[in-house]
């Protein structure tokens, strides 16, 4: 789990009509919301700022219940002014900070790891194919794009009154009962085939896969909540809720140090991730836009685990133990091989004695893509903390999310050989799995997963 990162950046998307974008820069790609740091420390031009409209505002008109796909048509229903009690000061940039719901990938895959998130599997209901379906994605492409911009949802609770965006993002993906239960079976890509077994397995059936899939972000509790509310209420009678998971990260500014998250291991986790501004992340990370299926261009695969962390038994190790166990300090993230975290790791020395200074068994040793092929997958993460079981053992750990091109050459290489050596599976168990067929984001006018539903 230690060698992956937060994504630093994102390709260039299309911006929707609600969106004011500075100019684009080769160093400031244009989906990073605004009012977020970028890697470097700077603060990235993007959509929102003080003049963003809030929800208390967009709220203030009773009445409004269509769901128009424009975010300007949304904004239209609310536009009574505030009372004067009810003047709050500008938003923050936190607040402030949007992602566009439009461009050429979906959102939430390299946008920064937000604060919150949830996790959700739908099972269409009994009767529901592909009509069905297709409206459902039609309602929450409609929701999604609306809540992203800071506007109210349809039947709105109120829950998210006053805030931002937020950095909300809204994911939705495919798995591989969706294409039976709609008539579509030609059409799902061999990518989407099951993934295989492996020891470390420990899969609840109900807590895995599921027909449609939604990850939702945000850097407020509330937003990221209020989506989801807004999401499974948008549902109505097309869908049932097959589970949900909570997660958590870093509230951004929380620390100084560079984006890299830390888990609840303590670990700095996801330091060699794929990073947008290599030559080859397109190629690692998206379906290419002359893909098969043709539908999945500029699409991702999703491989959701739930990861269980065996804490008590983690703690009981010794500072050196455990960065023996993933091949890196503890403290900063660096090689036990030396340098600082972006230091390439020396696989080769030893120390005194003669032996490997990063062992055989260590996670980071093992996950690197120069020992699988090629393999790589950009993750991006959630902790989670679910209570205690009666023990008193905390179930807690890591709502495992990665994307690549294809898994059977990104996850599944990789996962194979932690299975036949990784240290760390002795303190981790996979409880849950599932794998989506992520499309790419869609154009002005469509909704997600048109080219699929409508082909």
């Amino acid at each position: 789990m230690a060698e992956q990162s937060t994504p630093e950046a994102s390709p260039e998307g299309i911006p929707s009509q609600n969106t004011k974008r500075g100019p684009a820069t080769k160093d400031a790609p244009t989906r990073r919301p605004s009012g977020r740091s970028a890697p470097d420390g700077t603060v990235a031009d993007g959509a929102a700022s003080t003049g963003a409209i809030s929800r208390r505002r967009l709220l203030g008109t009773a009445g409004a219940t269509g769901l128009a796909l424009g975010a300007v048509g949304a904004a239209a229903g609310y536009t009574a002014a505030p009372a004067e009690s009810e003047k709050t000061a500008p938003l923050t940039s936190l607040g402030a900070a949007r992602v566009s719901f439009r461009g050429r990938h979906q959102p939430g895959i390299v946008d920064a790891a937000q604060a919150r998130g949830h996790l959700l599997a739908f099972d269409l209901a009994p009767g529901a194919g592909r009509t069905q379906a297709a409206a459902l994605l039609r309602r929450w492409s409609a929701t999604a794009e609306r809540l992203m911009a800071g506007e109210a949802g349809h039947d709105d609770t109120g829950v998210a009154r006053d805030a931002g965006p937020s950095s909300l993002t809204i994911t939705f993906g495919f798995g591989h009962s969706f294409f039976s239960r709609t008539g579509l079976e030609g059409r799902r890509p061999a990518a989407l085939d099951p993934l295989p077994d492996f020891s470390s397995d420990r899969l609840d059936a109900s807590r895995s896969n599921g027909d449609l899939w939604v990850q939702i972000g945000a850097d407020d509790a509330l937003v990221a909540f209020h989506a989801l509310r807004t999401i499974q209420k948008d549902a109505g009678g097309a869908a049932r809720l097959r589970w949900q998971m909570n997660g958590f990260n870093r509230s951004p500014g929380a620390t100084s140090r560079p984006a890299t998250a830390r888990n609840l291991m303590g670990q700095i986790d996801g330091t060699r991730n794929p990073k947008p501004a290599e030559t080859d992340f397109e190629q690692r990370v998206f379906v290419p836009g002359s893909g098969d299926p043709d539908w999945m261009a500029h699409g991702s695969y999703a491989v959701v685990r739930r990861i269980r962390m065996l804490l008590d038994d983690w703690e009981k190790l010794s500072l050196k133990a455990q960065e023996d166990v993933i091949g890196r300090r503890k403290s900063d993230g660096a090689p036990l091989s030396g340098g600082t975290e972006t230091t390439a790791m020396d696989l080769e020395k030893t120390t005194a004695d003669g032996s490997l200074v990063v062992p055989l068994t260590a996670h980071a040793r093992i996950t690197r893509p120069d020992q699988n092929g090629g393999a790589a997958m950009l993750r991006r993460p959630f902790s989670f903390h679910d209570g205690f079981d009666a023990d008193g053992t905390p179930d807690a750990g890591l709502l495992f999310v990665c994307w690549q091109a294809d898994p059977v050459r990104g996850f599944v290489p990789v996962q194979r050989r932690l299975d036949r050596g990784d240290v760390l599976s002795e303190y981790i168990r996979h409880e849950a799995s599932g794998l989506f067929a992520v499309p790419g984001g869609a154009a002005p006018g469509e909704y997600v997963g048109q080219r699929l539903l409508e082909g």
